[in-house]
């Protein structure tokens, strides 16, 4: 796939960085000092972020990426610790969530692949978006830390909703209560990492991956997705009738089309 000039749609000293390069847009994390801790300036704009490549007809893929040694090291313990000395917790992190899980229904909705590109530290909430994403591609020396039990809190930032669903409940209660930290070899075995690469070729590989998915046609991606996401919790004839309509619709499209004069000539060769 040809590789046009990226587009930088974001300044640089921003909190969440957009680019956009061909069918590939990337968010990357932008508080490296603070190991890309999320606090109420990244959740608001992640939200914009989210929106804006939910609105891009042209992506396919977006990756999400940490910018310095960490991919997040979750919700940013100096705005909560400030937070619960004055009394304002509710409030303060109602407002923080409020922005930030508005992004995290936004990348399970948008009809575009999410792939987390993980390396350091996956923490807390941090982890959970690692996990609420589509795919996670990690480097061997990503650690994966739950957090939240050994600050006597419940998960928050979409980690139920990312690994319940893969690993299964028993398995994530040993996560969120027991596992001080795993590696992404770990989470590979658990299901919940798709491919495990050498530290050093993240980034090559994690473009590799992203321009493989964007190979798929758009309402390959849109209907594949919508479908898996509600298989779970929607009975079997609304599921089977949810299956025909979608099929039905990317039938309809160009894509298809050619893919199958494509096929049908080669078996007629």
């Amino acid at each position: 796939m040809p590789t046009p000039d990226p587009a930088t749609t974001s300044l640089s000293d921003d909190p969440a960085l957009l680019r956009i390069d061909g069918p590939i847009a990337t968010i990357t994390l932008n508080r490296p000092g603070a190991f890309n801790s999320i606090d109420l300036s990244i959740a608001k704009k992640l939200e914009q972020l989210g929106a804006e490549v939910e609105a891009n007809v042209d992506i396919r893929v977006l990756v999400i990426e940490g910018e310095g040694r960490a991919f997040s090291a979750g919700g940013d313990l100096q705005t909560i610790g400030a937070a619960a000395e004055a009394d304002t917790i509710a409030p303060v992190v109602g407002e923080l969530l409020k922005h930030y899980h508005a992004f995290i229904e936004t990348v399970r909705r948008m009809p575009r692949i999410v792939l987390s590109s993980v390396h350091g530290s996956a923490a807390g909430a941090g982890m959970g978006l690692a996990f609420v994403a589509d795919l996670c591609i990690a480097a061997d020396t990503a650690r994966f830390t739950p957090a939240y039990a050994k600050i006597g809190v419940s998960p928050d930032g979409g980690s139920t909703v990312g690994m319940v669903g893969t690993v299964g409940v028993r398995r994530a209660l040993q996560i969120f209560l027991s596992e001080d930290s795993f590696s992404a070899q770990q989470a590979y075995d658990w299901g919940l990492v798709a491919k495990v690469v050498p530290g050093a070729e993240l980034k090559a590989e994690t473009r590799k991956f992203a321009e493989r998915l964007a190979q798929n046609p758009p309402a390959a991606i849109a209907g594949t997705k919508s479908l898996v996401y509600q298989a779970a919790v929607t009975p079997t004839k609304a599921q089977l009738d949810a299956e025909e309509t979608k099929i039905i619709d990317a039938m309809h499209t160009d894509d298809f089309r050619v893919a199958v004069k494509k096929f049908t000539s080669k078996t007629k060769a």
